[in-house]
């Protein structure tokens, strides 16, 4: 009996924004010796054109380019439902550029010149997080929790009016550690473990960030806030969650 060969997984697909052509040679080269499909592009202009036509999985996104600058671009991406996850890169390696980068929706920030092999395996973690699915242990695949919907297959919040609120790839990640572990008390370092990886710089101001943005998407106009902050020790979800 013949039997039908495997078909590999297709290649993630990568765009590397960056005015630098130096820079987009060496990681495009790089990336794709390991098996990624990459594309260039120097500017917002050529990203939006490349996005249309590539469909990138992830975003290398250069913070400062002549133009559209990086973080501007960042937060249109962050606002479009289904948008690509993106890695900031920055020759201002201080905390407060940090701060800003992931607070306007990229998944991950190193500053510049990086290493190439340190861009890949963030590469490898930002793109393990996008494709992770549920458990297939019989637990559901969608958490209800004070009138508000998480879909973690689709990766897709609904308020109780059916309005679909948008989540960076970080804050759905966060948001998913904690509606999973309602009533526990998480520092910040189990956050940045379960949520970005163990792997994952030291950064607790990013999970300060990244809960500030999703207590303002989840309010509700009543004063409700099922995020609690547990002073000394760190965060914890307070909501009645419910599977279905």
């Amino acid at each position: 009996m013949d039997v039908a060969p495997q078909q590999s997984a297709p290649a993630a697909r990568i765009l590397i924004v960056d005015d630098d052509p130096g820079v987009r040679e060496v990681l495009s080269d790089f990336l794709g010796g390991h098996g990624y499909a990459v594309e260039t592009a120097a500017d917002g202009r050529s990203m939006d054109a490349a996005v249309a036509t590539f469909a990138p999985d992830l975003i290398v996104l250069d913070l400062m380019m002549p133009g559209e600058d990086g973080l501007s671009i960042c937060k249109r991406l962050s606002a479009e439902p289904g948008s690509p996850a993106v890695i900031m890169l920055s020759a201002m390696g201080e905390e407060t550029d940090r701060i800003v980068g992931l607070e306007l929706g990229a998944d991950d920030y190193l500053p510049k010149p990086c290493s190439p092999r340190e861009l890949l395996a963030r590469t490898k973690a930002v793109l393990r997080r996008r494709r992770e699915t549920p458990p297939t242990d019989g637990s559901t695949s969608v958490i209800e929790f004070d009138g508000w919907t998480l879909d973690l297959v689709r990766r897709e919040l609904r308020s109780a009016a059916g309005i679909v609120v948008n989540l960076s790839g970080g804050e759905f990640h966060l948001l998913r550690v904690l509606v999973e572990r309602p009533g526990r008390v998480l520092t910040r370092d189990q956050l940045l473990d379960l949520a970005r990886g163990p792997a994952s710089e030291a950064f607790d101001r990013a999970i300060d960030v990244q809960i500030s943005r999703l207590r303002r998407k989840l309010e509700d106009g009543a004063g409700r806030d099922p995020i609690r902050t547990v002073r000394g020790e760190g965060y914890m979800f307070a909501g009645s969650v419910k599977r279905r």
